[in-house]
């Protein structure tokens, strides 16, 4: 039984994956600074860049034009889905080739669980070389990877070494491995959290063990449990093989602010007939279970409305883009609107839920 044993934890994430298969397909790309995202006269964002870029301070989820600003020799490029689907479909078909017991978490990243497996006698280590070496022989694009006893660990490990780096943490090292962390890489320890920790004078994980549980809790909720385990190293979450889909929207980013709320309205049939095609792929599996719209507006703060519903025509979404827009009052530049998603023959109780 692998739950007796010591798990083994491999976390495989690609080296910035869209501009990386970019890059294998056009070298002259691989020495310049790269991104990959959309136009910055049309309010684009960038999805991922290389390294030469991110020397200038460039990152994911930054504005394409604020981007261009801080590097105006950045080669920005729309990117192409459907290839680096492709791409991501044989790094998994490799990693299937030494465990089924794999976690996607989106196209670039993966955990392996390879407790049991007796390949490379049975060494995670020389397991996640090999994945590695073969990713770059038959994708053309590397990949760093994180080996440790549990998810927490593994997935800051392969983060340590980047660009095309291995980190393992054995048992042995798990404890001084962890007391060193900075509590920012804690996972959904954002801004906000690290500068309430820092009020409390915890700036490490070492830091963060003179708390108690019950401090912990009465100070951050439920998220303190959190806090006082993985301070600890400590992670029982298995490797998840399915992972069940519990929304899909559709956004879009504006050219120009929406001034008031007729115009939002106006939006929204275009965009509700795209999510209903979206929709459509997983419709043998899920059914509909609410509406949700999201509006985010000129000064960026950004809103979201959601009701339970197993049919969500246009009056809904009008009524929910109201809410909505009323709570802002600004003009707008990004709406969403989406489903919340369940297993087929669900029932759940219709209610209304705001969320600000």
């Amino acid at each position: 039984m692998t739950d007796t044993l010591v798990r083994k934890i491999i976390h495989c994430d690609c080296d910035c994956f869209f501009a990386a298969v970019e890059m294998r397909d056009d070298p002259s790309l691989s020495n310049i600074p790269l991104a990959i995202g959309g136009s910055s006269d049309r309010r684009g964002v960038i999805s991922t860049c290389n390294y030469p870029a991110r020397k200038f301070g460039i990152h994911s989820a930054m504005a394409t034009a604020h981007a261009m600003k801080l590097c105006p020799s950045l080669t920005v490029i729309p990117g192409n889905m459907e290839k680096y689907r492709q791409a991501s479909a044989a790094i998994m078909a490799i990693y299937a080739d030494y465990t089924d017991q794999i976690e996607p978490l989106s196209l670039d990243e993966a955990y392996l669980d390879v407790t049991g497996s007796t390949l490379k006698d049975g060494s995670a280590t020389l397991i996640a070389q090999e994945i590695r070496q073969r990713v770059v022989e038959q994708v053309g694009i590397t990949i760093s990877a994180g080996v440790a006893p549990n998810k927490f660990v593994a997935k800051i490990a392969s983060d340590w070494h980047k660009p095309d780096g291995l980190c393992v943490i054995t048992p042995n090292q798990l404890e001084a491995f962890v007391l060193q962390l900075p509590v920012k890489k804690i996972y959904g320890v954002g801004k906000v959290t690290t500068a309430k920790l820092l009020q409390m004078g915890i700036e490490t994980c070492a830091d963060l063990r003179t708390f108690s549980m019950a401090q912990l809790v009465d100070r951050f909720g439920r998220f303190g449990k959190r806090l006082y385990e993985l301070s600890r190293g400590i992670d029982d979450r298995p490797v998840r093989t399915s992972r069940e889909r519990k929304s899909i929207s559709v956004e879009h980013t504006f050219a120009t602010d929406l001034p008031d709320l007729a115009c939002c309205l106006e939006k929204l049939p275009v965009m509700l007939t795209e999510l209903a095609q979206r929709f459509e792929k997983h419709a043998e599996q899920r059914e509909v279970a609410g509406a949700v719209i999201k509006l985010k507006f000129s000064d960026f703060t950004q809103t979201t409305v959601e009701q339970s519903a197993s049919e969500c025509p246009l009056a809904l979404y009008q009524h929910l883009c109201q809410e909505a827009w009323f709570r802002g009052k600004k003009a707008v530049r990004l709406i969403g609107v989406g489903y919340r998603l369940q297993p087929k023959n669900s029932q759940q109780a219709v209610q209304l839920t705001l969320i600000d």
